[in-house]
């Protein structure tokens, strides 16, 4: 039971594999086009929205121009891991920058909104003021966790990852792949897969995209 579930919890997916199957009412014979299934659409859905959902480590870089706020890339935040600060040329050319001399120590920073609040929006880390070098001459490296613990994003962006990974699912089993819709005998245009993500995803996915400014 627990190899199982923590083989669950290895699959890159927005909803558990044993949900999926349980709502769609598919079997083990199916397991493997399942995996593919969930797998690929939470891909998609994150290429679709322009940033990453599942909970992981990521690391950005900001350079200081005089404004102490760095908007983090990922959301929502859980979790500063470190924080590292050093002059530009030294990063760049990676001498010392993961000295523990640069490492900020966490009573210089906060971020925003409060770390407990669940909501899906973009977080900053603020520098606390005074900083030792000059605009543009400082380049910080910030370690953070961000995204959805494994079974528990929300429910429209599960649902969108459900929806998405059943039409696939449709389309392996109907051996519709590559394929617009289907001719009858009578000569009539029958039903058609839509040609993209079903509207109802993107309708779904649209309070997660990235907003590009």
């Amino acid at each position: 039971m627990n190899a199982q579930g923590n083989d669950q919890n290895n699959l890159y997916s927005l909803i558990p594999l044993e949900d999926f199957k349980a709502l769609l009412g598919v079997d083990d014979r199916e397991d493997k086009t399942s995996r593919f299934c969930l797998l690929t659409a939470t891909f998609t859905i994150e290429q679709f929205c322009k940033r990453r959902f599942i909970k992981r480590k990521h690391i950005d870089y900001h350079t200081y121009t005089g404004d102490h706020i760095f908007t983090l890339r990922e959301y929502p935040l859980r979790k500063i891991v470190s924080v590292h600060a050093a002059k530009e040329d030294e990063a760049i050319s990676g001498q010392n920058f993961f000295e523990q001399k640069n490492l900020v120590s966490p009573d210089h920073y906060y971020w925003l909104p409060d770390i407990r609040i669940d909501e899906d929006l973009p977080f900053s880390l603020v520098i606390r003021p005074p900083l030792r070098y000059s605009p543009g001459k400082i380049l910080f490296r910030v370690r953070y966790l961000a995204g959805y613990d494994f079974g528990k994003a929300p429910p429209d962006l599960a649902s969108a990852c459900l929806e998405l990974a059943a039409w696939n699912m449709n389309r392996y089993r109907g051996r519709r792949i590559g394929m617009t819709g289907n001719v009858r005998g009578s000569g009539k245009d029958g039903e058609h897969f839509e040609l993209s993500m079903p509207e109802n995803v993107c309708s779904l996915l649209e309070p997660y995209k990235r907003k590009l400014i």
